[in-house]
């Protein structure tokens, strides 16, 4: 647009009344368009191009020049700029697809409606419009206007419309007015669905079916977190929301689903911080005859494939440093601990002997007295070990018995990764314990003082197994985070439309 230095004039001068009056004058325009006999919210609105494809169609023609005579465009959009030159006015107008100038002219729309149009109609309302696209003299694409028609009155006004709406509290609250305001929230948004959609096609073009599996649970199982209590009033019994679907997904398996997997919402209602909300998107898939070390070819593929496919380089940037999205490393449990404190600590081992505190004391680990062993190992991974993890790294060889779902290696050893990024956890793989009197065994034998740390006993799940489960690979993947990583976003909250915040 021509002078916008006079366009952010007008809107400054807007901006500085009391929003409370500036609400009232809306209103009073709204009560004038009634009076009038105009509708300020008619049904629909018959376009014949979005302005994306106004820019793309028209994109030849040069400054001074007209489209075709008898060419004609319907449009329609948000206005967020306007410009008045006595008998005109140029303005931008917003869709989904991206902005577009308009040229209204008193002569070509009426002096009527030109006056309603400056008089009654705001920055933020949204209007139809058809008319011819030309070349303006400084090169802009613009449709100069033949008639237009309110399509929805704003009685609120855009926030920040020059410099972009910055108040993190309001961005995440209002999230409306984020996407309005801030392109490249928006590109964030598309792009997360991206992700889902690649995701997806990817699976079911290797003949994954994906199902849905109940998110109300009579246990919370298939991980080890605190999870959200309800209350059916008909049944009269507690419920939970779940914290993972896997077990439903492996008794699937049982029945005979070999390849399945659930793009779906858990619930964990535990800390919030810039890589967790209580509600968040996962997928989990399940492969029968494969296993962990299927599971880390199937995830280095599906990564690899997004990277691609989203257009990404390679070695891209995260957080301002380089990182290659396609090589992966892996790494047991234990190398990396020796890595980290320069020695040849067994960590496994400790856990075993139940030496685990004795470690963290030695590394000056603080920790509180009713502290479980898992936790302090927790602890001690996420702060010596996990900071290190920037390059993609599978690591390997997990505690057996803090993973009473997997399949043993050895009598410490689960047959497990955990796949961290960017020093983020964003996969969680296994092979599948499928002997029903070992899980039996294994659910029974948790004896850790936190319930948070136990998973409950689940007679359903066990007598799916004791009817048979193949050998079973399992993958669980955090949409939200790998979103966060593909777009180089530094919180969970920037990848979330609406994330729980504090009332």
């Amino acid at each position: 647009m021509e002078n916008k230095p006079a366009a952010q004039t007008q809107e400054l001068s807007e901006n500085a009344l009391p929003i409370e009056k500036l609400v009232e004058n809306r209103r009073e325009k709204l009560g004038k368009l009634k009076s009038s006999g105009i509708n300020p919210y008619p049904n629909g609105f018959d376009y014949t191009h979005t302005l994306a494809s106004v820019k793309s169609g028209f994109e030849n023609l040069k400054a001074g020049e007209s489209a075709p005579e008898g060419t004609e465009v319907k449009v329609c959009g948000r206005i967020v700029a306007r410009r008045q030159m006595g008998k005109a006015t140029f303005c931008h107008i917003q869709d989904a697809t991206g902005k577009l100038q308009l040229y209204v002219k008193t002569d070509a729309v009426g002096k009527e409606n030109y006056e309603t149009f400056i008089s009654l109609i705001d920055l933020g309302d949204f209007v139809g419009v058809t008319g011819k696209p030309f070349c303006t003299r400084t090169g802009e694409l613009t449709v100069h206007a033949a008639s237009l028609v309110l399509l929805s009155k704003a009685l609120r006004p855009l926030p920040e419309k020059w410099h972009g709406l910055k108040d993190v509290d309001t961005r995440y609250r209002q999230r409306y007015l984020d996407l309005i305001s801030n392109a490249d929230v928006k590109e964030i948004f598309a792009t997360r669905s991206k992700i889902i959609n690649l995701t997806r096609n990817y699976l079911l073009k290797r003949d994954f079916l994906e199902v849905e599996t109940p998110i109300i649970q009579h246990l919370a199982g298939g991980a080890l977190a605190r999870p959200f209590k309800t209350h059916h009033n008909t049944y009269n019994m507690d419920l939970f929301m779940r914290i993972a679907p896997e077990l439903y997904l492996k008794m699937l398996v049982v029945g005979g689903l070999e390849r399945v997997f659930e793009i779906g919402k858990s619930f964990r209602n535990e800390g919030i911080d810039r890589q967790h909300n209580p509600e968040f998107t996962m997928i989990e898939v399940y492969q029968a005859y494969s296993s962990c070390a299927g599971m880390i070819e199937l995830t280095q593929g599906l990564l690899t494939h997004l990277v691609n496919e989203l257009g990404l380089k390679e070695k891209t940037q995260v957080e301002g440093k380089p990182i290659d999205l396609t090589d992966f490393r892996i790494a047991t449990m234990n190398e990396l601990f020796q890595e980290t404190f320069d020695k040849k600590v067994n960590v496994l081992e400790l856990i075993a002997q139940n030496r685990i505190r004795d470690f963290a004391k030695e590394v000056k680990l603080e920790t509180v007295p009713d502290t479980t062993d898992k936790k302090v190992f927790d602890h001690l991974f996420d702060q010596f070990v996990q900071p290190r993890l920037f390059n993609p790294v599978f690591v390997t060889d997990h505690p057996l018995a803090y993973s009473p779902l997997a399949k043993a290696k050895d009598e410490i050893t689960a047959d497990r990764f955990e796949l961290f990024i960017a020093c983020q956890e964003m996969a969680n793989a296994y092979s599948e314990l499928n002997d029903p009197e070992e899980q039996r065994k294994r659910f029974a034998q948790q004896g850790q003082r936190d319930k948070d740390d136990i998973h409950p006993m689940d007679e359903d799940f066990v007598t799916a197994l004791e009817h048979g489960m193949p050998p079973c690979g399992g993958l669980g993947i955090g949409i939200d985070r790998l979103t966060m990583l593909l777009t180089n976003s530094p919180s969970i909250r920037e990848v979330i439309l609406f994330p729980l915040l504090r009332i």
